[in-house]
């Protein structure tokens, strides 16, 4: 039986009897509309995932009048990262915690709820908040990943539990080092079930596996990165990771117990077309490449493209964005099919702006390289090769290697992160949520890997207390929405932002784009020019991506509020710097002419309370270490919290030693994500993190 949300969640639909009313008098799409265009039945609505709505009932003449028609206040107050799915007038919602529920798309009524029970420690094994960025539908079922590892398959009539299969094989998690989540939409093809994994920042091999849609047997496991000794594994992957992946990786390199990296966190896309399956592989693990693989090699199949067969996992082709990746310079980020014409001849391409700054075409049917240009600045590489597309790397760039601090641009968090770019046929325009922030590299000395916390090899202590890398974190700060013209491979215009995180992007036949910011708006802009059209107060930063659906003839257009994930190093609190709202996360749905209305909220965020407490300067430098390792992830660097999580600065439970180590040693808070370290982390280790969260504060307090 799905399990049923308590009333006291079910928060929802002001101003739902207006809406109601409204919907026969609103100025209807053309009766002549094909469902499949009413509909957004798959994570970029079709294969292509142009995230491209033809629906224009909302257009730039009528969207002065668009308003918000329901909303529903979801059960937690992280982050929200999901995509709705709309079938035939129900739309399916994923939220925090892996949480599924259907509503009617016309009035939001809950039709069944599901929450899989992911158990609150689950949280520590991931970097960027406990999200789910959504589900896959076929066959009158829902299929879900949830954060610690499974794949469900519910009945989309009513949520009952169709299968539950854990993804994770035994073997992966080796000596305790590694760790896998899923917050990534799984991808459905000839009855196939596709889905990958994270956990790479903390240890973990990447693998994508493919299960029987009825069943949830397993037809095949992909593997990323080759195993040590270059063992085979029983899986598609054996021979080309036996025959050419092994040999790009140095065989004592700490990758033998990290597993490597490579996960495929989130971009899957099937183009039926070609019949081949894209798989988006992620950075290295540990980041460090002199660590991870001695320095030496390309490391296969990291920040790669790689193409399988959706019935087998068969290998057919691959292409590496970043050799040695050493910046956390992943390929997951969204990829989209599109049919162009370059220099007169028609292409069926594949197109990605991943982190690394460079916008990619590839020939979808063979991987053949066809272009690559910046498309934001970048200071690591001076372009890449014209035929091979391989880059010319600046030799000062790596940082793992040379020994040195390299101030990265991209950071991290890329250049394009995870949140979905759109495409328009009608402008032939891309539009893409980009963003710069600078972000400080330098080895960490003496490196070994944990258990619990992020394994990197980056130093993570020292760096944020210099004031001229502060500054110049500061000051590289941006945020944009760009619409890039594939075919002239340059930047039509730029819509600017306050702050650097926004939300995705949903381009419509209403020559409109939408998209949500940081910063707590929801927006359209034309989509040929990107002059603002419309705007509403979400109360909350937005970095889900919007649908559009229709129903009844009425167009609607849908969004997740939640600004959420934790970010490691300085991005996070960066990031967060021009938000101050504090997250009510739930579903906001448009329509023309809709009356609903959000609450009047006091709108502040976590109380400012210095601590009285004083601090041992020894203890704290320890403890600095130690937060840094085990703490940051989730919290912030430097506890500066940059998520949707407690700033620690700030924590009661600071001037109360035993309060402090009932919950950091004993995992007090557990069920709330917060795992005890007392395996980890002896008391006096953890009284040292909380001479230093004291310092933090006071710091904090004389400024």
């Amino acid at each position: 039986m799905p399990r049923t949300r308590p009333l006291s969640a079910r928060r929802h639909l002001s101003g739902l009897g207006v809406a109601l009313a409204l919907c026969a008098a609103a100025p209807a799409v053309a009766q002549t509309t094909p469902i499949a265009d009413s509909n957004w039945p798959q994570h970029g609505r079709t294969p292509a995932e142009q995230r491209y709505s033809p629906l224009k009932q909302i257009n730039t003449d009528t969207v002065s009048r668009l308003g918000l028609a329901w909303y529903q206040d979801f059960d937690t107050f992280r982050g929200q990262e999901g995509t709705p799915l709309v079938i035939d007038g129900v739309m399916y919602v994923t939220t925090n915690w892996s949480k599924v529920e259907a509503v009617e798309a016309e009035t939001g009524k809950v039709l069944w709820y599901y929450d899989p029970r992911v158990p609150g420690n689950a949280a520590v094994r991931g970097c960027c908040d406990t999200v789910n960025r959504g589900a896959a539908y076929a066959d009158g079922r829902v299929f879900v990943g949830t954060f610690d590892g499974r794949l469900l398959a519910l009945d989309a009539k009513n949520g009952h539990l169709l299968w539950s299969v854990n993804t994770i094989p035994q073997e992966a998690t080796l000596g305790g080092i590694r760790s896998y989540t899923i917050d990534g939409a799984p991808r459905v093809a000839k009855g196939v079930v596709m889905i990958g994994n994270g956990g790479a920042e903390f240890g973990a091999r990447g693998f994508v596996s493919g299960f029987d849609e009825k069943t949830g047997a397993l037809k095949w496991r992909f593997y990323t990165v080759p195993a040590p000794g270059n063992k085979p594994d029983g899986a598609a992957s054996d021979k080309i990771l036996h025959d050419r992946a092994y040999r790009t990786w140095s065989p004592t390199g700490a990758w033998t117990t990290s597993g490597g990296g490579g996960t495929v966190w989130d971009s899957i896309v099937y183009d039926p077309e070609t019949d081949l399956v894209f798989l988006g592989v992620g950075n290295g693990s540990p980041w460090n490449y002199r660590v991870r693989s001695d320095g030496v090699g390309d490391n296969l199949f990291l920040a790669s493209i790689v193409a399988i067969r959706p019935e087998t996992g068969e290998y057919v082709w691959h292409f590496q964005e970043t050799p040695m990746d050493q910046w956390d310079f992943t390929a997951s980020q969204p990829m989209m099919l599109l049919d162009l014409t370059l220099n007169g001849e028609k292409r069926h391409l594949l197109a990605q702006a991943p982190k690394n700054g460079f916008f990619y075409l590839l020939d979808a049917a063979t991987g053949e390289f066809v272009s690559a240009t910046p498309y934001t600045f970048l200071n690591w590489a001076k372009g890449v090769d014209p035929k091979t597309g391989r880059p010319n790397f600046v030799p000062d760039s790596l940082w793992s290697l040379t020994g040195k601090v390299w101030m990265g641009i991209p950071g991290s968090l890329g250049g394009h992160n995870w949140a979905p770019m759109a495409y328009s046929p009608d402008t032939g325009y891309v539009y893409i949520p980009a963003q710069e922030l600078p972000e400080p590299f330098l080895p960490e000395k003496n490196f070994a890997l944990h258990k619990m916390g992020v394994n990197l090899g980056i130093d993570l202590t020292g760096l944020p207390d210099d004031p001229k890398i502060v500054n110049a974190v500061n000051s590289g700060l941006k945020g944009w929405l760009e619409a890039w013209d594939p075919v002239a491979g340059k930047v039509a215009f730029k819509v600017p932002h306050d702050t650097p995180w926004n939300g995705g992007v949903l381009a419509t036949a209403g020559n409109l784009v939408f998209q949500g910011l940081a910063t707590g708006g929801f927006e359209a802009y034309d989509a040929h020019t990107g002059k603002r059209l419309y705007h509403f107060d979400a109360h909350s930063g937005i970095v889900a991506p919007p649908v559009s659906y229709a129903v009844n003839g009425r167009q609607y257009i849908a969004v997740e509020v939640g600004w959420g994930g934790a970010f490691p190093l300085m991005g996070g609190a960066m990031a967060r710097h021009a938000n101050t709202t504090i997250n009510h996360s739930r579903l906001l749905v448009f329509a023309l002419d809709g009356q609903a209305s959000l609450p009047t909220e006091i709108r502040t965020g976590q109380a400012v309370v210095p601590t009285q407490q004083t601090f041992d300067a020894a203890k704290a430098e320890k403890g600095y270490m130690l937060y840094q390792h085990f703490c940051m992830a989730c919290h912030g660097d430097n506890a500066v919290a940059g998520g949707v999580l407690p700033d620690l600065r700030w924590s009661g439970a600071l001037d109360n030693d035993a309060a402090f180590s009932a919950i950091v040693s004993k995992g007090a808070l557990e069920n709330y994500g917060m795992v005890g370290f007392s395996k980890m982390l002896t008391p006096q280790e953890t009284e040292n993190i909380r001479q230093f969260l004291i310092r933090r504060s006071l710091a904090a307090k004389a400024h």
